[in-house]
């Protein structure tokens, strides 16, 4: 494996660490999320990655929601969830105060990692135990099957996966110029420990309007709309919650969502005020102090949540295009190996 940096230092390590199979869009992505979620498992365990909480608490305010969450509830994605009035959410965790807190949709499925050490166990795991070679601060500069040409000079290998997130002037630059690549840049925040545990991942009714599992269900479109109204600067830059929680209590919080072909390296007040606006309404609580504030950016297509091509025999060019880089990634990996391999 060949790495152009030192260490994982893109979107691998900014993220949540959260496994999210509730919510993703419906077939393909959904089933990847799923088959991800128990490799996860299997190579956490294995590689020492400790799983930090399980499951996902999907908050609603609006009646809008509620309609959104039953009609999620009917459908085959819905395996492993259940409703939680509000009466029960907070039996449950009574620290979730929100006063208008009207139902909580619950699954048990969901994983989450701290991805900055987690990443960095798997590729010591991969090493030690199946002898991955990994070839650290190298370039690849250009290709000519069976050879790659580097910046330490030239591999040899039968097949090749080429996986260069949101960097699209590299190999295969001409045929990645065919796919409407951009790239997003969110933020993200670590808050100080809350004094309590989070029963689960918890989102809100603005992820209901943005995960497409939920987005495009029809009964969605009156709760869009509701928020356009509503909450229109949230929407503006692309803000909904997500809020983790690592072992020493603090929580993960984000995010925003900007595109750009060179996005802007720039944190916003601004914009961090509307993702702690939104966690203050969805846990009727005040957001504890901000202890990191860092950006992310990742590769994003407006027609596709994964670009696959294989511009040449024993080739595969291989980009996850949205933010489910975490949730979907092994069983992407493993198709990638078996188109190489079948």
């Amino acid at each position: 494996m060949l790495d152009r940096d030192a260490r994982a230092n893109g979107a691998s390590v900014r993220n949540f660490g959260f496994i999210t199979i509730t919510g993703q869009a419906r077939g393909s992505m959904w089933a990847r999320a799923r088959r991800s979620r128990e490799v996860w498992r299997e190579v956490a365990a294995a590689a020492d990655i400790p799983i930090l909480h399980t499951g996902l608490w999907m908050t609603a305010r609006r009646p809008e929601s509620t309609e959104v969450l039953a009609a999620f509830m009917v459908t085959e994605m819905a395996e492993g969830c259940r409703l939680l009035s509000a009466d029960e959410a907070r039996r449950r965790c009574p620290e979730l105060v929100a006063p208008d807190l009207r139902a909580v949709l619950e699954s048990t499925l969901e994983l989450r990692v701290e991805s900055r050490t987690a990443i960095p166990r798997l590729a010591a795991w991969l090493e030690s135990a199946h002898g991955v070679a990994f070839m650290r601060e190298t370039t690849a500069c250009g290709i000519s099957p069976p050879a790659l040409h580097t910046s330490r000079g030239t591999v040899r290998a039968d097949r090749f996966a080429i996986c260069p997130g949101d960097d699209f002037n590299g190999l295969y630059a001409e045929r990645l110029a065919a796919y409407p690549l951009i790239r997003c840049k969110l933020q993200m925040l670590r808050l100080a420990d809350p004094g309590f545990r989070i029963p689960a991942a918890l989102m809100s009714d603005l992820g209901l309007g943005r995960y497409h599992g939920y987005a495009d269900l029809p009964a969605a479109t009156p709760l869009k709309a509701k928020l356009a109204r509503e909450q229109p600067q949230h929407l503006q830059h692309g803000v909904h919650l997500i809020v983790v929680q690592s072992a020493d209590g603090s929580l993960v919080v984000g995010d925003s969502h900007h595109y750009a072909p060179t996005p802007d390296p720039f944190s916003s007040t601004e914009i961090d005020g509307l993702i702690l606006d939104e966690f203050r309404s969805a846990l009727g609580i005040e957001p504890p102090a901000i202890l990191e504030r860092w950006v992310g950016t990742y590769a994003s297509a407006a027609d596709r949540p994964v670009l696959i091509d294989e511009p040449e025999p024993g080739v595969c060019v291989a980009i996850v295009t949205c933010g489910a880089g975490a949730s979907t990634g092994f069983a992407l990996g493993e198709e990638i190996v078996n188109g190489l391999f079948g």
